[in-house]
């Protein structure tokens, strides 16, 4: 992120810029950066972050859904007779029986949740952070990494715990519209959620939600983390390195690591998602339920069933995610 008058805010250090006399004038930039974030209102930091995750799901839309359709694979069929598609052979079907737009089956629904669930996943870590830096005991004005770390991580997992809470009917009317294929049952997002509070009861709309907040956690504590260590380093070692460049590689790999980490819980919270959807009968009871029998029926593999899809999603996704939003606070801070 850049500043005016040649600052560089995201450093720990005091730098020198040109006052208006021509004097030098010692600017603290660590303190000049909380000012300038603080200058983004709450409606601005809520856009910030829900044009950001609006902006990355749209582009990502394609992988996301061929991801959901290989981590489906399985609930309702003889895994030893399960086909193993390759990414092409997948896609190909979905172009012939569905046509090319059906890539993006379900991004309405995608972006009706992601602008508020990035919105509240970006806005609450910048208020957990502050919160925990403000703490004696975790206050080191950057000068402590473990620290920052622990800072980051615990931010960010309580920040994907709340949007999550939030905004999960609409995750799980999402994945049931993305994991439609020729027969439509859920003729849309109100159709979907009456359906489900008709067949399902309401609790139904919060089925899986165990397993999304075990999961979501630990991911975006990893995702955030992740993101600040190594934009820190990189602009500490290369200060001149476009922040355009910075933040979408740093992003990148940060939800590369996250993924990995996080992947067999995404994949049981996709599947319990699903339970019951469309008057199919329950395949697993809970979440370890659900978990143990992934393994025990499909092994190892099977809870990483479309995990490349993912990484190919995951790499621009979030990178994506985090640039849009390093953008626009830089652009809402300065208008």
């Amino acid at each position: 992120m850049e500043a005016r008058a040649g600052v560089n805010i995201e450093g720990g250090q005091r730098s020198v810029c040109s006052s208006s006399h021509g004097n030098g004038v010692v600017v603290d930039t660590r303190k000049l950066l909380q000012h300038t974030q603080s200058q983004l209102g709450t409606v601005s930091q809520l856009l910030a972050g829900g044009v950001a995750g609006a902006v990355s799901k749209t582009c990502t839309a394609p992988l996301a859904r061929l991801t959901i359709l290989f981590q489906v694979q399985g609930m309702h069929a003889d895994v030893a007779a399960l086909s193993k598609p390759s990414m092409w052979n997948e896609a190909s079907r979905i172009v012939s029986e569905e046509g090319f737009r059906a890539f993006w089956k379900g991004n309405l629904v995608t972006i009706v949740h992601r602008l508020p669930y990035s919105s509240v996943n970006f806005y609450s870590y910048e208020r957990y952070k502050k919160f925990l830096q403000s703490v004696p005991s975790l206050s080191s004005n950057g000068q402590d990494v473990k620290k920052d770390i622990c800072v980051h991580f615990v931010s960010g997992g309580l920040s994907g715990i709340t949007a999550a809470s939030a905004t999960y009917p609409l995750d799980l009317v999402r994945t049931r519209l993305t994991a439609q294929r020729n027969n439509v049952y859920y003729r849309g997002i109100s159709h979907a959620l009456q359906t489900i509070c008709r067949d399902e009861g309401f609790t139904g709309l919060y089925k899986g939600l165990g397993a999304t907040l075990l999961g979501v956690g630990p991911s975006i504590a990893i995702s955030f983390s992740v993101y600040e260590c190594l934009r820190s380093y990189w602009q500490a070692q290369r200060p001149n390195d476009s922040t355009i460049m910075v933040s979408l590689t740093s992003g990148s790999l940060s939800g590369i690591a996250s993924s990995t980490a996080t992947f067999p819980l995404d994949l049981v919270r996709r599947r319990m998602q699903l339970e019951g959807a469309a008057g199919q009968a329950r395949v697993y009871k809970s979440g370890f339920g659900a978990f143990r029998h992934i393994f025990r029926s499909e092994g190892l593999r099977g809870l990483y069933r479309g995990i490349l899809p993912e990484y190919y999603k995951v790499v621009p996704g979030v990178g994506i995610a985090f640039m849009t939003y390093e953008m626009l606070k830089t652009l809402l801070s300065r208008s």
